[in-house]
């Protein structure tokens, strides 16, 4: 069960248990890591079509910011959320690169199918059958992950994976941009689409399953039930902590990202070309730099004090939130795009985080459906809500013709970070009064 380096064993990964040659050994789980990463970047970035494309939906729909709100948002956390759970429990008690495949292919298709929506209606149905497919995509990656690296490396892994959403809001918003300047918002969606039908056909033919809780010891008893889990997850002072103030924190992320585009078009004058651009830069950096750093700093800082998983995002935190008032205060774009750049990175601390933690804390046979119970939290409060409130506070501003109505709307997002703060400085000090709860030493 126990081995000292993040390669899959041979009898695991080969078809006819053969040895493998020694740099395939080594380079299997960066591999993995490497496809887990790119699937991630197509998920996120069918996600952030939406909000990347938002104008000339709008133009083309006739939409409102409120509709905008609910179809990023709440329709698309309720599939998310609700899904996640059963593919969570499936997925722990059979072949998890099997379902991210189906997973990658039915989130792919329902993309196209959001190209070819002709009313709010059919966008709104697409989007759902989004969410239905993305549910499968990140919590059995989490779990794969855990089994292609030590514990030590984990922090790392998923600061690399964690790449995904920059990576993909990035090459959505450069591609996404680029491809509705030129010729229309539909054939982003169809185009990106057809590309994850091809990578789900590949993922399922060549990327293998990894021997599931090979770097832990032997877990006590029979499995744990689906109810044993759930009852576990939300139970668990440090689970639920992380949990709450990771979605919190999503509130932001969320409602901030879902309608960064249309601000900066709205507010700051630039234009879908510039978006292309500059504002892909600053996702693609910003975010990734949170990540990678974030990831370094949890493998350096844990093993001297578990106290890292909560007080780390609570530093980050606190200097976001002057950074990003600032964003949505400042006039020129250039310089909302510099503060922005620095905003992002603050921003994106908190997941490799929550992520690494929750893994660490269960179970080898518990990690799919904790990782989705994870996500559920997360994303009922941030996803579903964060977007959401953004798109109705904008319509009530506007609605009673006060100016800069969704300049308002993202000002009224600024406490969730002094609740977010509150959260992680809680699940520090619950990890500094008992460090060993539920963490292997």
């Amino acid at each position: 069960m126990g081995h000292a380096s993040g390669d899959f064993s041979p009898a695991s990964s080969h078809p006819h248990g053969a040895k493998l040659p020694g740099a395939l050994k080594v380079l299997r789980p960066r591999i993995t890591l490497f496809v887990l990463t790119f699937v991630y970047v197509l998920n996120f970035l069918d996600r952030q079509l939406l909000g990347i494309l938002a104008k000339p939906i709008q133009d083309t729909l006739h939409i409102t910011d409120g509709q905008l709100g609910l179809i990023g948002g709440l329709y698309f956390a309720i599939f998310y959320c609700v899904v996640a759970i059963p593919v969570g429990w499936l997925a722990d008690r059979s072949n998890r690169v099997g379902i991210v495949a189906l997973a990658c292919a039915i989130w792919s298709a329902a993309t196209i199918s959001c190209g070819m929506a002709g009313s709010f209606a059919q966008l709104v149905a697409a989007r759902m059958v989004v969410g239905f497919g993305e549910a499968g995509g990140v919590p059995p990656s989490y779990a794969i992950i855990s089994d292609s690296f030590a514990p030590g490396r984990r922090g790392t892994a998923f600061g690399l994976y964690n790449l995904g959403p920059p990576i993909g809001a990035a090459l959505g918003i450069a591609f996404g941009a680029s491809i509705a300047a030129a010729f229309d918002w539909r054939y982003a969606f169809i185009a990106i689409g057809i590309v994850g039908v091809v990578t789900a056909v590949l993922i399922k033919l060549f990327l293998p399953e990894p021997a599931r809780g090979r770097f832990d010891p032997a877990p006590d008893g029979n499995a744990p039930s689906f109810r044993d889990t759930i009852v576990m997850f939300f139970t668990h002072p440090l689970l639920l902590l992380a949990s709450l103030a990771s979605g919190v924190t999503q509130l932001v992320t969320y409602g901030l990202g879902n309608f960064a585009v249309l601000f900066l078009m709205r507010e700051k004058g630039m234009n879908l070309h510039q978006i292309a651009i500059w504002y892909a830069l600053v996702m693609g950096l910003g975010m990734s730099a949170g990540m990678i750093v974030s990831g370094r700093v949890i493998d350096r800082m844990a093993p001297r004090s578990r106290t890292i998983y909560g007080t780390g995002p609570a530093v980050s935190l606190m200097a976001a939130l002057p950074l990003y008032l600032a964003f949505v205060w400042v006039h020129s774009w250039p310089l909302a795009l510099i503060v922005l750049t620095v905003l992002m990175t603050l921003n994106y601390f908190y997941l490799s985080s929550s992520v690494a933690l929750v893994q660490l804390s269960v179970r080898p046979d518990q990690r799919v459906l904790s990782g989705a119970l994870l996500l559920l939290v997360m994303n009922f409060i941030g996803l579903g809500l964060g977007p959401t409130f953004v798109g109705a506070v904008s319509d009530y501003v506007a609605a009673r013709h006060i100016p800069h109505a969704l300049q308002v709307a993202l000002y009224a997002l600024a406490p969730a970070y002094v609740g977010a703060i509150i959260l992680f400085l809680l699940l520090a000090r619950r990890l500094r009064r008992e460090p060993t709860e539920g963490l292997p030493q």
